[in-house]
């Protein structure tokens, strides 16, 4: 068993504030850019090498961030510029557990001062193996968690890609196996510009149903006496947790006021499954005479700005939202293998979201009894 010693967060690390961030080098950057809470943008010169940890400075104060790569620290953070009796990925789950709020010295604007977080004191182990063997654990539980998402993005990109063929280039196979609009097939015109022959434009009540009249809006103070398992979402996304679902199943949530399009006009989209409550910010939709998974790939490739209304609050109301057009063949059989592999694809993106939220359960519940000692490396091995 390592021993566990007290120290001073100064006597493990050296902080500095960040740096200043001329905007005329942000063009074509391949460098992370770490803000107060998150990445915001890339540059093309670096100030840090890997590993590397930041946490918030002003704005958001102490959230860590762990930059595997060459990163820029933005002066909205605080970097660790030394590393001097502990192992950095260790650290960076050791500051996970620390709550920073104790040493705001902003009025207006939370900030941190290093010289405050210097003196914290913290208790670790002494050995540096020791350390290293907790991080190994903890590491790979958020390496499982990256690739997972990594996965999913390249299986969206794929179904994406796929409907694009079919869905913008009409490359769909014809009859003789070839791509239809380049091999010659014959194009009609629509309100959307030339489809193939065969096809029709759809609104989007005539493919899904939507069941808005099913969402209750909690405020946050009934959110707060309600806390339970079942996700809360609105418009654009999570919000909370609570003790009761109104839906089961898989649905698309697409936003209604405030957070409706992109800044390009495309919808605001989740793909939403299992138990869930919905508040009045987001419309509910399920496919109807397609799957849910096709509707979401249209929608994703359909630009809504003339349908919006709103100067102050954008919104999209069901009426306007009813009349999203969208071309589909009458035969629906001729995309069936399309939409059989489309639907594949998602339904392995759930199966790796399902596994993440295992993943991350458990790095939440190993981490606090890791880093305190807690629980020792033994009993997870055993």
């Amino acid at each position: 068993m390592s021993e566990w010693k007290e120290y001073k967060l100064g006597d493990l690390v050296t902080f500095q504030r960040g740096h200043d961030l001329p905007r005329d080098d942000m063009k074509d950057g391949v460098y992370p850019v770490a803000g107060s809470n998150s990445i915001i943008g890339y540059h093309n010169k670096y100030t840090s090498d890997f590993p590397g940890i930041t946490i918030g400075r002003s704005g958001n104060i102490g959230n860590p961030q762990l930059h595997k790569t060459k990163f820029w620290a933005h002066n909205t953070t605080l970097f660790v510029k030394e590393f001097k009796n502990v192992d950095p990925i260790f650290f960076y789950y050791l500051l996970k557990t620390l709550d920073f709020s104790q040493l705001n010295s902003g009025s207006a604007v939370p900030s941190l001062n290093r010289n405050f977080i210097h003196p914290f004191k913290v208790e670790i182990p002494s050995s540096i193996p020791t350390q290293t063997a907790i991080a190994e654990i903890l590491s790979s539980l958020d390496d499982k968690i990256e690739l997972n998402n990594k996965i999913n993005y390249e299986l969206e990109t794929l179904a994406q890609t796929l409907f694009k063929q079919w869905f913008i280039d009409f490359e769909f196979p014809n009859e003789n196996g070839e791509p239809y609009k380049s091999s010659g097939g014959e194009m009609v015109e629509s309100e959307l510009g030339e489809i193939p022959k065969g096809w029709e434009v759809n609104r989007l009540n005539d493919i899904a149903d939507c069941f808005d009249n099913k969402r209750i809006p909690l405020s946050s103070m009934e959110r707060n006496v309600r806390k339970g398992n079942y996700p809360y979402y609105g418009a654009a996304s999570l919000m909370d947790y609570i003790d009761d679902y109104l839906f089961d199943g898989v649905y698309i949530l697409m936003g209604e006021d405030g957070s409706v399009t992109d800044n390009t006009g495309y919808p605001v989209l989740q793909y939403v499954f299992g138990k869930f409550w919905v508040n009045n910010h987001a419309h509910v939709l399920k496919g109807r005479k397609i799957s849910t998974e096709l509707v979401l790939c249209l929608l994703k490739n359909t630009n809504i700005s003339d349908l919006v209304t709103g100067a102050v609050q954008p919104k999209l109301n069901q009426g306007n939202m009813n009349k999203i057009s969208i071309p589909l063949p009458k035969d629906l059989l001729i995309i069936s293998d399309l939409e059989k592999l489309i639907t594949e694809y998602y339904n392995l993106i759930r199966n790796n979201i399902l596994e993440i939220k295992e993943l991350v359960n458990i790095r939440d519940i190993l981490l606090p009894k890791l880093i305190s000692g807690e629980l020792e490396i033994n009993e997870i091995n055993n």
